[in-house]
């Protein structure tokens, strides 16, 4: 999309679903938000990227034996970019998963998609599994594996949360210095650079981790962070779902404090937060672990304006018996008004917010899984 065509489309009005089956683009005409096209219709779409600096867009495709695919929006179509490549494993060098396997270095999953600052006009970053992150500064043309984060001795005890391997699935991008950016990985906690991914230092003390032994429980490279996002107008504020609940920064993911009375569950996957207002969060809560269904079979949405010393739970249009649909952590998104949310689920559900969560209509129940959401 060239930047007349994105300064003419009003803020928000534009979603990118990216599901098992394709990539639905969901438009909104008048009240309405409707289904305007489907890319890659039957393939598996991972994690869309719309790159709010260009316009362009990007798609991260999983072929499965087949492997991972990179895709860029050009004029009105796609074309297929690099995919980022891990580099051959030295020779005699050994390295283990969690369950004692071969670890390949090789991209099994991109599980992060993040455009650098307004002062980097082509960078991009991606996170993958087994746990590497790129860096392209040519719009995905080509990308570099972050050897200092590879190579980082505390990387080898990270480990796989839900997925067998451990993967980087955010990435923040500090609005105010560009060449500071937070990684968070499941699991290994949150990782900071200051200089563009030159060197590394772990962040997140204050985090709690309750599934290992009693001496990493406040280990920062222990943690489970299923989701980190930072607040465009004030960076210093970052929230977190964590495995064990709700954690919140207020200098800069230095150190977090935790939730502990969030209803009707501190579990969950995504986490949103207000482009203006640090102290107003977006959540949806699960039943942890063996379960992973929303609580009572009703799905809702939690809301905090202050800071989380307390929720709201946002219901209304959102279904309230027989609800099993879980809610990933792309999967949940917030456009630049902070107005509008919209958010997808496990079970092909996808429902649109005008009012900050206020109020939600559905605009889908029979699409594929969905995997990602984001305005764009």
């Amino acid at each position: 999309m060239t930047d007349k065509r994105r300064s003419d489309r009003v803020l928000g009005d534009r979603l990118l679903v990216s599901t098992r089956k394709g990539l639905f683009t969901i438009e909104r005409g008048g009240s309405r938000w409707d289904i305007a096209k489907v890319d890659f219709l039957g393939d598996n779409v991972t994690l869309t990227l719309a790159d709010r600096r260009d316009g362009r867009c990007y798609a991260a495709l999983d072929h499965g034996h087949f492997g991972v695919k990179l895709h860029r929006s050009a004029g009105d179509g796609w074309e297929e970019i690099a995919a980022p490549a891990y580099p051959p494993k030295p020779e005699g060098h050994e390295e283990t998963d969690m369950w004692g396997r071969p670890l390949a270095w090789s991209t099994a999953r991109i599980w992060a998609l993040q455009g650098g600052g307004d002062d980097q006009p082509g960078v991009l970053w991606c996170g993958t599994l087994p746990g590497g992150l790129f860096r392209s500064t040519d719009h995905g043309a080509s990308w570099q594996l972050c050897r200092s984060l590879w190579d980082e001795p505390k990387r080898r005890q990270w480990n796989g949360g839900g997925a067998d391997l451990p993967g980087i699935h955010s990435v923040c991008v500090d609005p105010t210095q560009s060449h500071r950016v937070w990684i968070a990985v499941s699991t290994g906690g949150i990782w900071f650079t200051e200089d563009s991914g030159e060197t590394w230092q772990p962040r997140g003390n204050g985090l709690r981790a309750e599934y290992v032994p009693p001496e990493l429980t406040h280990e920062p490279n222990a943690q489970d962070v299923h989701c980190l996002v930072q607040c465009a107008a004030a960076p210093e504020r970052m929230w977190v779902q964590h495995h064990n609940g709700i954690f919140v920064s207020s200098d800069h993911g230095r150190t977090f404090a935790e939730i502990s009375d969030a209803a009707p569950s501190g579990f969950g996957f995504p986490v949103v937060v207000h482009p203006r207002e640090p102290d107003t969060a977006w959540f949806v809560p699960e039943i942890k672990d063996e379960k992973r269904i929303p609580r009572d079979g009703r799905l809702v949405v939690s809301r905090t304006r202050d800071g989380g010393k307390s929720f709201e739970l946002l219901s209304d249009g959102l279904p309230q018996t027989h609800a099993y649909d879980v809610v990933y952590r792309h999967a949940l998104a917030i456009d630049a008004s902070g107005d509008r949310l919209a958010f997808g689920s496990t079970t092909g559900g996808l429902w649109v917010s005008e009012n900050q969560g206020d109020r939600w209509s559905m605009v889908s129940h029979t699409l594929p899984p969905v995997y990602a959401v984001t305005f764009g």
